[in-house]
């Protein structure tokens, strides 16, 4: 792993910094908890088993074509350039870095492995208020080498895209799936992938973050203000009211909440502060196969009957027209 982004990970189970193993495939800390680091690329950095396994093979497979042939590269561009904005911006504030977060103690043995469900460790007991706080050793400055993280990656596309507009940058991508992150860890050179559950404390030093990518997935507003520098920036980008408005009714598909981006501000106002907002479109000329596709790689998979899906797709007159409108929420920590 890049020594850059090893620099900003921290142990899941005690919060203290993780080296490469000399002896092993794993990353180990000073307490030797022990992450293997799986063949395809990416570390596992669970502490037990995750509540849901994520994307599944044919939804992830589905995504990586359909975002290949380039039907989503609105969204990339958009996300490069903000992200590209947002690393201008660092230096250019005063806002103090926080204190150190002191660490749990965690009752899980020396030397533990705690990358295999069947040794799941039961969480940590609370920190001792007498006990002496263990210093966090000095971060790089994030304007050196700005860290991305993407928390819900899924392929690594869009963090692929916005490294190759940050030549200075490296970039982490978490997810719970691991076909998934068998592709995000080969999604840029500049890229290291994580299997980590994002509704949980992220696997990453205080403030070590300068651009957090969350497209699509799960909001965890406490842990991303953690994470990220005081100078730092959220992304956010969610699907806009008439996100594939032409295939809901003709497909029987889930359709996009109207309440959504309020939703997206409630659960994140208390820790940032919106900074800008916009809507970003394309029209889509799709075959009757990229638009199964498209169905195959979001959550109306889960939801779709196979065979009422095909019937309704023969209907569909080729080029079947689509809109894709994603909204881009810019912010800060507060």
């Amino acid at each position: 792993m890049d020594p850059r982004i090893l620099d900003r990970l921290r142990c899941p189970v005690c919060g203290e910094p993780l080296e490469q193993a000399t002896d092993t495939r794993a990353l180990r800390c000073p307490r030797r908890h022990s992450f293997d680091i799986a063949r395809q690329g990416y570390v596992n950095l669970l502490t037990g088993r995750a509540p849901h396994v994520g994307d599944t093979p044919d939804m992830v497979a589905a995504r990586a074509d359909f975002q290949a042939a380039g039907h989503y590269d609105v969204i990339s561009a958009a996300l490069a350039a903000a992200a590209t904005d947002a690393v201008g911006r660092l230096g250019t504030t005063d806002a103090p870095r926080p204190a150190p977060t002191p660490p749990t103690l965690c009752s899980a043995p020396v030397e533990a492995t705690v990358s295999q469900p069947s040794r799941r460790l039961d969480g940590c007991r609370a920190k001792d208020p007498t006990a002496e706080m263990r210093v966090e050793p000095p971060l790089p400055d994030v304007g050196a080498y700005p860290l991305v993280v993407d928390a819900g990656a899924g392929t690594g596309r869009y963090l692929g895209a916005v490294l190759a507009a940050l030549p200075d940058a490296v970039g982490l991508a978490l997810d719970v799936s691991k076909p998934a992150l068998r592709r995000a860890a080969r999604a840029h050179p500049r890229a290291a992938a994580a299997l980590a559950d994002t509704w949980q404390r992220l696997p990453l030093a205080d403030a070590s973050t300068a651009v957090l990518l969350n497209v699509f997935a799960p909001r965890n507003g406490p842990e991303f203000q953690r994470v990220l520098d005081p100078a730092g920036t959220l992304l956010v980008v969610t699907p806009d009211t008439d996100h594939l408005a032409e295939l809901v009714d003709a497909l029987d598909l889930l359709r996009v909440d109207p309440d959504k981006a309020d939703r997206v501000a409630a659960s994140l106002g208390g820790h940032f502060t919106p900074v800008s907002s916009a809507v970003h479109r394309a029209e889509l000329a799709l075959t009757r196969p990229e638009v199964a596709t498209l169905v195959g790689m979001g959550p109306s998979a889960w939801h779709t009957d196979p065979a009422a899906l095909a019937t309704r797709l023969a209907a569909l007159p080729e080029p079947v027209r689509v809109t894709v409108a994603v909204r881009l929420d810019v912010l800060q920590p507060r």
